[in-house]
């Protein structure tokens, strides 16, 4: 039953078309998705907005058991997943399927999946198992910790990557407790690398004619993030502290409580903590000898940032935003989530994106973060309900013949959703 596709030659067919100004970039381009929760949709979902076909395969009762688990705000009995993947499931077909998993493969260019290491492979659709049905496979896997290692077989989850990493240490109130971040950056931070590095995969692929394996995980994701407070560490053996809003060795540079709420305002060097200064009526205080430079600001802190906070609690927010307007200095409300998408550029960005949903009708989502000149990301597709698309995957990806698709339907191997 297995029909094999000319996977590479289905690339170069894209690039031609891209060059054109045709298509995507990633259109004629199939991802077998086998991911959960977060990092491995995430990662998806940027390949289906760049044209790529998502073909997500799950387990059937998949669903209500990420409910019951609450990893999302909401638990909507009417989505076929829990509401972290209605963002993330957008753009891909959904099918419920176990031993199709090789013939689809042999069809798609990329699989990405995030199991704990082994387990596919005892399944017999490890890298090592999938790359001799399949040379061309560009195979990413995602975990918590690497495929080896003293950690490997932990369950990944962001929370503890966050504070292994170290990233929860650096994160909270100067004098309080750690703090988780807000949303969950490790998770984001590993789709957001497994999607360069997939994308790094099929350019290789176009050279050598075959796929590879790539490896990647929570952990590295977020230790290869720690930026600068990773270089001060290791090149100088300075470990890191929180600072709550603060930085570290600029000031000022954090959020300042007004009348009304809270202004992040930074000076990055001395011509614009002069003009903070002249904008707060404090000209003076930009020529005193203790805050001329921003090493000696880092060094008299508490005193600079006291005069500052008592001058801004004497304004509102949009008092200040309209007197740092045009000045030069970076500055910016810390806005609640209904300001944020309120805000005129996030609009003009397009960041906010309306869909119809069998189910759920009208919904609204994130919208992509990068745009391009020669096309533009629209019109997505809702996340699909479990096995929405079985029957079309097996009938038109996999050439399976009716009675064959049936017997699959019959047997309980594969279901399909229908719609009332």
């Amino acid at each position: 039953m297995m029909r094999k596709r000319p996977a590479v030659a289905g690339w170069r067919w894209a690039c031609r078309q891209l060059s054109a100004g045709h298509v995507k970039p990633l259109e004629g381009v199939k991802i077998l998705d086998l991911t959960r929760v977060l990092a491995g949709p995430f990662a998806t979902m940027i390949l289906g907005d760049l044209g790529a076909e998502i073909i997500k395969v799950e387990r059937p009762e998949y669903s209500s058991k990420f409910e019951e688990l609450s990893w999302c705000p909401y638990n909507k009995r009417w989505m076929a997943v829990g509401s972290s993947d209605l963002e993330t499931n957008m753009d891909r077909g959904s099918m419920t399927i176990r031993s199709q998993i090789p013939d689809l493969a042999s069809v798609c260019d990329v699989l990405i999946e995030n199991y704990v290491p082994g387990k596919l492979a005892e399944m017999g659709l490890g890298y090592k198992d999938i790359v001799e049905i399949a040379p061309h496979i560009v195979y990413c896997s995602i975990t918590g910790y690497g495929q080896t290692g003293p950690m490997s077989q932990r369950a990944g989850y962001d929370s503890v990557a966050c504070a292994v990493s170290g990233l929860m240490h650096i994160t909270g109130p100067q004098d309080g407790d750690p703090v988780r971040p807000g949303v969950a950056m490790t998770d984001l931070a590993a789709g957001l690398y497994s999607h360069g590095a997939i994308m790094a995969g099929l350019l290789q692929r176009e050279k050598t004619g075959r796929g590879l394996y790539i490896d990647c995980n929570l952990l590295s994701s977020q230790v290869a993030c720690l930026s600068h407070v990773a270089a001060n560490y290791l090149t100088g053996g300075k470990e890191a502290k929180r600072w709550g809003t603060a930085h570290g060795s600029i000031v000022p540079y954090q959020a300042f409580k007004t009348k009304d709420g809270y202004l992040v305002v930074g000076a990055g060097n001395d011509h614009q903590f002069a003009v903070v200064c002249k904008i707060l009526s404090l000209t003076t205080l930009s020529e005193e000898p203790r805050y001329k430079t921003n090493k000696l600001r880092v060094q008299n802190r508490r005193e600079l940032i006291d005069i500052l906070c008592a001058r801004f609690s004497e304004k509102t927010t949009q008092d200040w935003l309209q007197l740092f307007e045009g000045s030069g200095v970076p500055y910016g409300p810390i806005n609640n989530i209904q300001q944020a998408f309120s805000e005129s550029q996030v609009i003009h960005n397009d960041l906010i994106l309306e869909m119809y949903h069998p189910t759920a009708g009208n919904i609204v989502v994130p919208g992509p973060a990068v745009r391009f000149s020669d096309f533009k990301i629209s019109n997505p597709k809702p996340p699909p309900l479990i096995g929405q698309h079985t029957v079309e995957v097996l009938k038109t990806t996999l050439g399976y013949n009716e009675s064959f698709i049936n017997e699959l339907l019959a047997a309980g191997i594969v279901t399909q959703y229908e719609l009332n």
